[in-house]
């Protein structure tokens, strides 16, 4: 149980308030909970990353010395249009592969629950 509280710490989502910008889907969990522990996915966007990777680095970088593990799952694009209220999620990452749009989309209705959020697999 300890290992949910912690996982609790965890912001699902951190996205730029606007724009269009790359993101990734991660899976993040206790290092010292062993395999049986599947953790909890994240949402990391943002607009100054160049790559996917850059995006991957900086969450690890914070993560992993407070005692977790970062898997990157795939990532995308995420268009934040925070005055019409509307989010849409699409694309991949040359690198990472194809995030799975829907959980995404599920991590940010729970954030933005007033929004208007979409997902399609089209687009890069």
């Amino acid at each position: 149980m300890a290992a949910a509280s912690e996982l609790q710490r965890v912001a699902d989502v951190e996205i730029d308030d606007g724009g269009v910008f790359k993101y990734v889907l991660l899976r993040v969990r206790p290092r010292d909970a062993g395999a049986s522990e599947p953790g909890k996915e994240v949402v990391r966007g943002h607009g100054w990353a160049e790559y996917h990777a850059d995006i991957y680095d900086r969450a690890a970088a914070e993560l992993e010395p407070q005692g977790f593990d970062c898997e990157c799952l795939g990532g995308g694009r995420i268009s934040h249009q925070s005055r019409e209220k509307k989010i849409h999620v699409y694309g991949y990452s040359v690198g990472f592969g194809r995030a799975n749009h829907s959980v995404t989309t599920e991590k940010l209705k729970a954030k933005y629950p007033d929004y208007e959020i979409t997902w399609a697999d089209e687009g890069y």
